[in-house]
């Protein structure tokens, strides 16, 4: 028998909450999403969504909404940072679709983001709360009660932990298991776009992802909003520093990571907007296997936060959403479908981080010969065709 519609608090606004809010309301639930940001105004950046994470966008109707601003890119390439040497090549374009049952889009974030609230919002107008930082949770047998920095409070029958690596709900679930702080990588990322009308048609790549790699750094350039930006990812071994995606740094630090690098590159940072360069410390955890207690569970950084370098992060947790709107449909008790959940989601989680973690290892290899014999042997299009892009969100079993 389906179970009756929940009452539901959705802690955190970003890709996975949204995407789960709009799930669950599609399931009928009661929703609301508490967001601590007054304003919904998400990073200028690009985003990559694969088959597995564009199932569910489908289902949410929002392929039709993304298409117009999507790109489809042709292939991954993976060449060596000065020489522009190919390296490997993971085909995407029709053959993506044709093989996985949904295409491959490149998309800027904002774009994305804005996308899912639209889908939250025809659903139910009322169910996004802006200016709402949570800062505590009391749950039992009954409830969980939420309370926020400003004294007000809210009850729900079930609170879903959306707000980022450094989740406030983590702290609950997890409370037993002691300090749970992020780490940091010892890795940074820059991000920027261009305009792709700036860069001398010689220079600019085809219509794919290029992850140029080089010694301790690599970066990722592709296209956004149907051509019209370029977007630059460059991760660099480094100190820490600040973490803040919003955080500007100089053109001239930009310019002095990458030295040396294809014309391709350069013509990339060369021209950038010189006040428009950002740079954040790349942070993750270990995943947990655990995902919940009886009345509260999380989904996307909150739990399996990591690096960026397979382009699965807002994937993962969109996957996430999709199986926990499944996983409430189920019989039983409330505590028995979250554990379902986690027990789903958890060892793929954990895959993805994992392997993330051993891209960036591939791709910062001094040596060129070593690199060239390394890619070889991880085969990286066999691996990710055979169990990453396959996934079924919607038909998995639990």
């Amino acid at each position: 028998m389906a179970q009756a519609g929940m009452d539901i608090a959705v802690i955190g606004a970003g890709l996975g909450g949204l995407a789960a809010a709009a799930a669950l309301l599609q399931q009928g639930h009661r929703v609301r999403v508490y967001e601590q940001s007054a304003q919904l105004a998400e990073v200028g950046a690009g985003i990559q969504m694969s088959a597995n994470a564009m199932k569910v966008l489908d289902r949410l109707g929002l392929r039709r909404v993304l298409e117009p601003v999507a790109v489809r890119p042709l292939a991954f390439e993976f060449r060596r940072f000065d020489s522009g040497e190919m390296l490997h090549r993971l085909p995407l374009g029709e053959a993506h679709e044709q093989r996985h049952g949904a295409p491959y889009f490149q998309l800027h974030r904002a774009d994305l983001h804005g996308a899912l609230q639209q889908a939250v919002a025809a659903l139910d107008a009322g169910a996004l709360v802006l200016g709402a930082r949570a800062t505590a949770l009391d749950e039992t047998a009954d409830g969980v009660r939420v309370g926020f920095d400003d004294g007000n409070e809210v009850h729900a029958e079930l609170v879903v932990g959306a707000d980022g690596i450094r989740s406030v709900v983590r702290s609950h679930v997890l409370a037993d298991l002691g300090a749970d702080r992020p780490r940091f990588t010892g890795q940074v990322a820059w991000r920027l776009t261009v305009p792709t009308e700036r860069i001398p048609p010689a220079l600019r790549t085809d219509l794919v992802s290029t992850i140029w790699c080089g010694p301790r750094n690599h970066a990722v350039t592709y296209y956004l909003r149907a051509g019209e930006l370029l977007n630059f990812v460059g991760c660099v071994e480094r100190g820490w520093e600040e973490e803040s995606w919003t955080a500007r740094r100089p053109w001239h630090e930009l310019d002095a990571d990458y030295p040396g690098w294809h014309p391709m590159v350069r013509a990339v940072v060369e021209h950038a907007d010189r006040e428009e360069c950002y740079r954040w410390a790349l942070n993750n955890r270990e995943p947990s296997l655990r995902w919940s207690s009886a009345r509260v569970t999380l989904l996307g950084d909150a739990v399996h936060a990591t690096l960026p370098y397979m382009a699965q992060g807002a994937a993962m947790a969109i996957e996430d959403a999709a199986v926990l709107a499944r996983a409430l449909a189920l019989p039983g008790p409330l505590a028995e479908r979250l554990r379902r959940y986690e027990a789903h989601r958890a060892p793929r989680a954990a895959r993805v981080v994992r392997e993330s973690t051993e891209m960036g290892e591939l791709y910062h290899i001094v040596d060129a010969d070593e690199m060239r014999k390394a890619f070889v042997a991880r085969d990286i299009a066999r691996s990710r065709n055979e169990w990453l892009y396959p996934y079924e969100p919607w038909q998995a079993p639990l």
